[in-house]
């Protein structure tokens, strides 16, 4: 699914990452924790294609096709998503005309046809209904006025109208209380397929509770150090990053 190879990025001759490698097979959740700093927002903003970063070295491999030579919206419609940390608010942008646009833009860059109106609402009214929104927040426009809780629903209602192939969730509980994380959470769950990816970027372990990863990735210094199994998202509640710091400082 995703290989990432000795990748070296750089912001403002600031060096990132720094010689990266990570493996995410298909239809596995891997989960990457690590400190502030460590280059897990950079990773994630990398592989979806923000400007700004440049890239040194290496290449990112999705199903054998390197994203680096691709513009963000051709690697959306190779199957990428990025459910922000903080989604932006789009004035005068309606909910249902954003979420139409995108839909059935990356139809076309499938060679799909465009979705009717009444295919599309009902679409968007099952998937909005599991996620437990509000119909005026369809109305309003995008993630203005939302709640942190009902942004990041929004991203997952993207999510599951899109249907990408790889998903990177950047922090995706940070702001979001008991309730809005356990439904935030189900809607992830309720996409997990055996041809799906995610790569879920976090700080606790109180996500991995409810999303439970088959692989804990620790990132430091721009490149992971440490893999094991969820049981290492423990660990690292427990213990916090000092290890690491003191062996970088080593």
């Amino acid at each position: 699914m995703l290989e990432i190879k000795n990748l070296v990025v750089q912001i403002e001759d600031k060096r990132i990452l720094n010689g990266l490698n990570l493996t995410v097979s298909k239809g596995e959740i891997a989960a990457i924790m690590g400190p502030n700093g460590s280059g897990k927002s950079t990773l994630s903003y990398v592989i979806a294609g923000k400007e700004d970063y440049e890239i040194l070295d290496g290449e990112i491999l999705l199903d054998g096709q390197n994203l680096l030579e691709m513009e963000p919206d051709q690697r959306a419609a190779a199957g990428v998503f990025l459910a922000f940390q903080y989604p932006l608010e789009i004035p005068g942008v309606g909910t249902m005309t954003f979420l139409k646009a995108a839909l059935n833009a990356q139809r076309k860059a499938r060679g799909d046809d465009e979705l009717s109106t009444p295919d599309f609402i009902k679409q968007v009214n099952a998937a909005a209904a599991k996620l437990e929104m509000p119909k005026d927040m369809l109305k309003r426009a995008l993630n203005v006025g939302f709640s942190g809780g009902e942004k990041k629903r929004m991203e997952i209602l993207q999510m599951a109208l899109l249907q990408p192939s790889f998903c990177i969730l950047d922090e995706t509980d940070s702001g979001l209380d008991i309730d809005a994380l356990r439904i935030v959470s189900e809607g992830v769950n309720s996409l997990r397929s055996p041809d799906r990816s995610f790569l879920v970027i976090t700080h606790y372990q109180r996500l991995l509770n409810h999303i439970v990863p088959d692989t804990v990735h620790v990132m430091h210094g721009g490149r992971i150090v440490r893999t094991g199994g969820k049981e290492l998202a423990l660990e690292l509640e427990a213990n916090g990053y000092a290890d690491y710091r003191e062996e970088e400082a080593a």
